[in-house]
């Protein structure tokens, strides 16, 4: 003879059931939500790495520095370069940067530093600036200026091609690199074939955005961090040593030519992601 089961008995084994199953719901979303949250607050902590490009290089060139910061989880632009004027260039990454919401570094190779000096001041976002074989200009200072010891600023017509542009004021060109000169005072440190791949994409800049002063530095008022490659032709050490002292920058070396980030990605992300972490 079967036992019958009471069916209040039933009803209250049944509720039990439910309240524990409807309480582990409960905890497994609560922690799959906090775990979530932990996530989101993490990624959110991470600055947003901007980097601005120099003359005669374009923003590919940081490629291999960005696929290393997006693998640590960083969120990069590398906005193009206008390399028409100091002043507009400067303005174009300053507009560029007020979308961004939340912490920046910013990051300028060559002719870039002198835009970041520039593009950064005034900007609370910015919590750090990182040069790479770039100008650190102090107020008054140009590109051409700071350079006057290297084989291009030497003798221009000697190293590059002046190219008229529509609109250029009287005296101004836009300047190329020589393909001979580019592999062996831009490109020198890497190989021929890449070099010569560069050298034939290289943007130019104008004369007048070179040689023009530079305003008030963002650096006086931002930590900065400064890559030095050590057999650069372009801008020589010696010259970028001096740029980087006198702004107390945190210097790495970096046996490379002009195009560290090139040659050794590697090192030129360890660079920004060390300024990244100490100024969050």
């Amino acid at each position: 003879m079967h036992r019958l089961t009471h069916p209040r008995v039933t009803y209250f084994w049944l509720t039990i059931a439910l309240t524990v199953i409807a309480g582990l719901a409960i905890t497994l979303t609560t922690s799959r939500s906090q775990a979530k949250t932990r996530t989101s607050t993490a990624a959110a902590a991470k600055p947003t790495v901007v980097l601005v490009n120099g003359a005669w290089a374009n923003n590919a060139m940081w490629s291999g520095v960005i696929e290393r910061l997006q693998t640590e989880g960083y969120t990069v632009d590398a906005p193009p370069n206008p390399l028409q004027s100091l002043q507009g260039d400067s303005a174009t990454i300053a507009d560029f940067l007020k979308t961004i919401k939340g912490p920046i570094v910013l990051v300028g190779h060559s002719y870039g530093g002198a835009v970041i000096t520039n593009a950064a001041t005034g900007n609370h976002n910015v919590k750090a600036l990182v040069y790479v074989d770039a100008f650190a200009p102090a107020k008054g200072d140009s590109a051409l200026g700071l350079d006057s010891r290297s084989a291009l600023a030497a003798g221009p017509t000697k190293f590059f091609n002046f190219v008229p542009f529509p609109g250029a004021s009287k005296g101004d060109a836009e300047l190329y690199v020589k393909p001979s000169v580019f592999e062996q005072a831009f490109a020198n440190g890497l190989p021929a074939k890449e070099a010569a791949v560069l050298a034939a994409t290289q943007s130019p800049v104008t004369y007048s955005a070179v040689s023009a002063p530079s305003g008030t530095p963002a650096w006086k008022t931002i930590p900065s961090w400064y890559v030095l490659g050590t057999i650069d032709k372009a801008i020589p050490p010696a010259i970028q040593l001096f740029m980087a002292q006198r702004i107390h920058a945190h210097i790495t070396r970096v046996r490379a030519g002009h195009l560290s980030a090139v040659a050794a990605p590697g090192a030129v992300a360890k660079v920004i992601t060390a300024a990244a972490k100490a100024t969050s």
